[in-house]
């Protein structure tokens, strides 16, 4: 079961406990709830005690983020969550923006003369989008450094390691030899392939590794000439060159030759972030273990793990024990920024169509707040939790888990959680 976090009264994280005695230390007024997300208590007194230290886990995605928190001793995952990130909205946005104002100038100036281009981008510059992710994993790697005793991290610095897969022979690492390079590549076709046959597009049945120029007549081993497929369609196929096994269908030959060489979008961002990433979790001080994605699907399917961000982040290393994950709900967290800078909303074609309100915060509150709202009078008479939208007239909406109400007025709702990038649950 998913424990929680404690603090003393001098901030310093002790073991977490059980929700059992979460409760009675509340009801005894022993301890007070200092956060929300992740759910932390603080002790009203110090306290002194050895405290079993724990390793944060990290399996970085490019839409999803895998947290774990494990103690290496015993196995047990303490806490686990998932965050998802929203680099690929930033990336829509930002395109959105710059055809914005490209059809702007266009509309003012019939010609501007091109400027010198001076504008050079420093080492180790990350796109916006990638940035984001990076910055998403080391707030929430603070936050929890802040409430639980962490002494090392783990990291899967790569989803799929591509000097094994371009050359199955190469010397290194006893994990990535053996057993596991079959996990690199096939891994890496699941996704490449959408895990369906590249020849038929069946799916849901079992697929083999195949060359889409076969060996006899001189295909090589190189993953750009690997692809998934059925059995049917692998026999039927043969010793043939994909040319002739698909002359009659030349719309799913140029596609298979096409995408045989594209790298993958997802893993593209991945190991763009990665070393990033990296060099941040170096510079919190604590040991940093690194593992592949292969080596993480190892360990799951050892143990007979489901597939999960949050048990992929569990099982990430070589120092991975047997897990104990029994009644562990992970917190789903995504994160959503802090608003807009835009001083006006406009239409699907550019142009400005409504106002928009620079003023953040009304009656002391600001949208994306999470308060509890208790309605004594009106047509609205309830207790309603969710996340807020406020107006400066201070009737405001509650978006609670199963519907939206409007028109609650500011003077019946309390701050649960105060607006900090990111929704819960």
């Amino acid at each position: 079961m998913s424990k929680v976090f404690i603090i003393d009264s001098d901030k310093r994280p002790l073991d977490p406990i059980h929700p059992a005695q979460a409760r009675q230390l509340l009801q005894n007024k022993k301890a007070g709830v200092y956060r929300r997300f992740p759910f932390t208590l603080i002790l009203k007194k110090s306290f002194s005690d050895i405290v079993h230290l724990l390793r944060l886990k990290i399996d970085p995605g490019a839409n999803f983020t895998g947290i774990a928190l494990v103690n290496d001793t015993t196995g047990e995952v303490v806490f686990a969550a998932e965050l998802k990130h929203r680099g690929f909205a930033i990336r829509e946005s930002l395109t959105s923006r710059r055809q914005l104002r490209r059809s702007r100038r266009n509309r003012k100036t019939r010609y501007r003369q091109p400027r010198f281009d001076n504008r050079n981008r420093p080492q180790g510059w990350l796109a916006p989008s990638l940035q984001s992710r990076v910055k998403n994993i080391k707030t929430w790697v603070e936050r929890l450094r802040k409430v639980a005793p962490i002494e090392a991290i783990s990291q899967e610095l790569v989803r799929f390691d591509m000097q094994l897969m371009r050359n199955p022979n190469i010397q290194g690492e006893e994990y990535q030899q053996g057993t596991l390079a079959g996990y690199e590549t096939r891994e890496y076709l699941l996704e490449k392939w959408d895990r369906q046959c590249a020849y038929c597009g069946v799916k849901d049945v079992p697929l083999q590794i195949e060359h889409i120029h076969p060996r006899a007549k001189g295909g090589s081993n190189s993953i750009t000439n690997l692809a998934l497929s059925c059995e049917k369609c692998n026999t039927k196929k043969g010793t043939k060159d994909v040319k002739d096994f698909l002359k009659k269908d030349p719309a799913r030959l140029e596609k298979i030759l096409d995408l045989a060489k594209r790298p993958l979008a997802d893993a593209a961002a991945v190991n763009t972030t990665r070393s990033a990433l990296l060099e941040i979790l170096k510079a919190t001080g604590l040991s940093v273990e690194t593992g592949s994605g292969g080596l993480t699907k190892f360990n799951r399917c050892q143990q007979h793990l489901e597939k999960s961000h949050w048990l992929d982040a569990a099982c990430v290393g070589k120092s991975t024990p047997i897990l104990n994950v029994k009644g562990i709900k992970p917190l789903m967290i995504a994160a959503n920024g802090h608003g807009t800078r835009q001083q006006c909303r406009t239409d699907k074609f550019g142009f400005p169509n409504r106002h928009c309100s620079r003023t953040k915060f009304h009656f002391g509150f600001q949208t994306g707040d999470i308060v509890q709202a208790i309605v004594t009078s009106g047509k609205k008479v309830g207790v309603y939790v969710g996340r807020i939208a406020t107006r400066a007239t201070g009737s405001f909406n509650i978006s609670t888990k199963t519907a939206l109400v409007q028109g609650i007025g500011h003077k019946f709702c309390k701050h649960i959680h105060k607006k900090d990038g990111y929704s819960y649950a």
